[in-house]
């Protein structure tokens, strides 16, 4: 087409630009053009709200009400989660929340203590 890079994932030679992202309309891959130890370097490091670095182990709080899917119940904000394991995914921090019971969060919601 006009000299850019087919996608990584599937190899479309059908990609365009949205800002400085490539996407492909065929898999919906977005990508930069950061190498792949650049770019995984980058989704190593989990950040709280605040920018803070979160590693396993580390203790977290709930910075906002969060409503439950599939649940009519609430995590309410200030809740205290202890101990939480950093997973790959959308919803990267995996842990056990006291009088509820296991849950995944995303990292946008919570702040290191």
């Amino acid at each position: 087409m006009s000299g850019l890079p087919n996608c990584p994932k599937c190899n479309s030679e059908y990609t365009y630009e949205d800002g400085s992202l490539f996407v492909c309309p065929e898999c919906a891959h977005e990508w930069t053009l950061i190498s792949d130890s650049d770019h995984t370097e980058e989704n190593k490091s989990i950040k709280d709200v605040n920018g803070n670095v979160l590693n396993d182990g580390d203790t977290i709080t709930i910075i906002k009400d969060l409503k439950v899917k599939g649940s009519s119940s609430i995590l309410k904000i200030g809740t205290k989660v202890k101990n939480i394991r950093l997973v790959d995914g959308d919803h990267n921090i995996d842990c056990k929340i006291d009088g509820f019971g296991a849950m995944k969060l995303k990292s946008e919601f919570v702040k290191k203590i």
